[in-house]
């Protein structure tokens, strides 16, 4: 007879996986069962460490061959240096892939180290929830296309200047950018958030704290840079906690980074937006505004489709 619990489902080395806690929202996901506070402080720390040991071998494999294959007339410390300035398409190549790394990361630390379904790093229905990350897709890229367009409006013309060998880094911006930024929001608005949000009770914390990470990672940049990405982190962690996962987040970073690379190439060069470090505060208020459109349309989107955003039990419900 079935008792009407759920059944510990085997992990790695002989460990169980716990189910989620009904009713708790995205960032309480890992203060269920196997919560202990040494898990989320150490697993804060583990998961970039891990990240830097694995990255920097993929990057240095891949730029090492690269210099092997195509470019062994120039010295091979002007090509790395270079490359991760932007200035070839192999160093996009590299960044992107060292990023995505964070994807299988931070889904083996929720398995591995919290011991819970690595699924919910992507929603409280501890699967992606693929119509609404189709529709916030849609969402970004009609914002993100308006305000674009309406630039010329406010005295910001776009010059259309391809850059030499522009469609080489197209296509890899197609292919790797979409990776990157949601490699990005799986380590800050799902990973770092739930960590951080496990060890205070209060889900704002993890909102707020995984932000302020985020806008730090970005390394140089003045205040108006700092604060925009800072902006770009509540709002987006905002969007995570009131919808139950992070989808729309996904979208919006997936679509910005798209269209951001994109337009470097065409108008500039993609290695000059690869070493901003400052702002303007008309700018930097565009682009907040801009991110809290997607926000509020992607939470009308959520509503309109019902989207959970709080676990159901694993055994009595299931989640939409």
């Amino acid at each position: 007879m079935a008792s009407g619990k759920t059944e510990p489902t085997p992990g790695w080395g002989g460990a169980a996986l716990v189910p989620a806690r009904p009713g708790a929202t995205y960032p309480l996901i890992l203060r269920g069962e196997s919560y202990a506070w040494w898990r989320s402080a150490s697993g804060v720390l583990l998961a970039p460490t891990f990240w830097l040991l694995f990255g920097g071998a993929v990057t240095s494999a891949i730029l090492s061959a690269a210099w092997w294959l195509g470019h062994r007339e120039t010295d091979q410390q002007e090509f790395f240096a270079a490359a991760h300035r932007f200035e070839m398409w192999e160093g996009m190549l590299a960044a992107h892939l060292q990023i995505a790394l964070l994807i299988p990361i931070c889904l083996l630390m929720v398995r591995s180290w919290h011991l819970v379904r690595p699924g919910y790093l992507w929603s409280v229905s501890g699967a992606p929830r693929w119509r609404y990350l189709a529709a916030s897709f849609g969402v970004a890229v009609v914002v993100f296309g308006a305000y674009i367009a309406s630039r010329p409006l406010f005295g910001s013309p776009l010059v259309w200047q391809p850059q030499q060998g522009f469609w080489v880094f197209f296509l890899v911006i197609i292919l790797t950018a979409p990776l990157q930024a949601a490699a990005e929001e799986f380590l800050f608005r799902g990973y770092l958030l739930q960590a951080l949000g496990s060890i205070v009770a209060n889900p704002w914390f993890g909102v707020l704290a995984s932000a302020l990470v985020f806008a730090l990672f970005h390394g140089t940049q003045n205040i108006a840079l700092f604060l925009s990405r800072f902006a770009f982190g509540v709002v987006m962690g905002i969007l995570v906690l009131r919808t139950g996962g992070i989808e729309a987040a996904v979208a919006a970073h997936v679509v910005n980074n798209l269209f951001a690379f994109t337009l470097a190439g065409l108008t500039s060069t993609i290695s000059a937006s690869r070493t901003i470090t400052e702002v303007g505060w008309a700018q930097a208020f565009a682009e907040v505004f801009n991110y809290a459109v997607i926000a509020v349309l992607a939470l009308v989107v959520a509503w309109r489709m019902k989207v959970r955003t709080t676990v159901v039990d694993e055994v009595r419900g299931t989640a939409r």
